[in-house]
């Protein structure tokens, strides 16, 4: 590795994007090992920033909720929030309150909790297509269509071209180059007539149609351009961080035989197993950005107004800090705490429904391939610090 300098290029300090995209943990070792908060530059292909990466268990929780870390940019925003509208993940108080408690009057646990035997049905389904051949891509396969058809029939989207959304999501949370205003507008164009239709058409008890029907007591309710953008997030963020909960969670266990006989002879242990998984090697590398309201004094390295800044979740899991022996996968280990689905007034509203599509998939996955190996090492890995994941991942039985 190469040594730390006032910026870190996260490229050359790992030796070369790829090999840093492949296991980033050892950089992130590196990195916590000398301070809570360094100024990085991010690895290619695609896009890359200076900004500031926070490291280190603590440090990342308490970011979660310092103040003065906001989520809207002190200056006009980019393509997406033209496009595709102003969501969650850029709104802070009160504009986040307010938003966040139209969309949980009908995103509730209840209608989570009943979509439990829809998952089996599904996940059932593609497995009975898949296990007769007797090996597959997983991703392709398991990973990325069973959350895909979860969210598209909790939000009611009709079907849709698989390939196509496949590759515009992926452009959307892992970019490969620096003009993304023709996705976004492809995606702007497709919500905007989903909204539509859904507004032509009989009321029907879809989460999308029950947040265009939905009004708080006072009349508030989502405005057009609101409604396109939590379609959006829930679209995009409802599925692609359960696509690489079950390719990682599955590559770990295949990786470590003793932990994956240890839940084939005893599944009481899936809760738990799932929990390490999101802690070990999450779906979510680094939370999305935030800046610097005024200067931040973080570990005695001060951010300065304007900043734009990464909460790195990945570094928090392995943080021996917190964690002991953290490059250690445990399904036994007590992995609670892990900052898989953020903290704070952002935790992710769909960390119920990812939870039980994982559990669900790893589980069935389990009990129908009891000889399930990689057939090769992964190769491929999603480019840049937002999700963590492969593209594909071959596997036999």
């Amino acid at each position: 590795m190469a040594e730390l300098g006032e910026t870190v290029d996260l490229d050359h300090f790992a030796n070369g994007a790829r090999s840093f995209y492949a296991d980033p943990y050892p950089v992130y070792d590196a990195l916590r090992r000398r301070g809570a908060v360094h100024h990085v530059r991010t690895p290619g292909p695609g896009p890359r920033e200076e900004l500031w990466l926070i490291v280190g268990h603590e440090a990342a929780r308490a970011a979660f909720t310092d103040p003065r870390l906001v989520k809207s940019p002190p200056w006009e925003w980019d393509v997406e929030s033209d496009l595709i509208g102003r969501h969650l993940l850029f709104a802070d108080p009160p504009e986040h309150g307010r938003l966040r408690s139209l969309v949980t009057r009908e995103f509730t646990a209840r209608r989570v909790a009943g979509l439990e035997q829809r998952i089996q049905k599904i996940t059932d389904e593609l497995l009975d297509d898949m296990v007769p051949r007797g090996s597959a891509d997983l991703i392709a396969a398991l990973a990325f269509p069973l959350p895909l058809v979860v969210i598209c029939e909790l939000l009611g989207v009709p079907d849709i071209d698989r390939d196509r959304f496949r590759r515009m999501s992926t452009q959307v949370v892992a970019p490969t180059s620096d003009d993304e205003s023709e996705v976004y507008a492809e995606l702007a164009a497709f919500l905007d007539a989903l909204i539509e239709d859904k507004r032509a058409s009989e009321p029907a008890d879809d989460l999308l149609s029950a947040l265009i029907r939905t009004t708080a007591e006072d009349g508030d309710r989502l405005s057009p351009s609101e409604l396109r953008a939590m379609a959006f997030l829930l679209l995009i963020a409802g599925h692609e961080t359960t696509v690489n909960l079950i390719g990682n969670g599955v590559r770990a266990l295949l990786a470590h035989p003793d932990q994956l006989a240890a839940l084939r002879a005893d599944m009481s242990l899936l809760d738990g197993a799932v929990e390490e998984m999101l802690r070990y090697d999450g779906p979510v590398e680094t939370a999305t950005h935030r800046f610097a309201a005024q200067p931040v004094d973080i570990d005695g390295t001060v951010i300065p107004a304007g900043a734009p800044v990464l909460i790195g979740i990945g570094s928090a899991g392995r943080d021996p800090d917190r964690f002991p022996e953290p490059d250690r996968f445990d399904i036994r280990r007590d992995a609670r705490g892990h900052l898989a689905f953020g903290h704070g007034i952002h935790f992710c509203l769909g960390a119920p429904l990812a939870r039980i599509e994982g559990r669900t998939a790893i589980r069935s996955l389990l009990e129908r391939c009891p000889d399930l190996a990689l057939d090769a090492e992964p190769s491929t890995w999603l480019p840049g610090m937002l999700m963590r994941g492969v593209r594909t991942l071959p596997v036999r039985w």
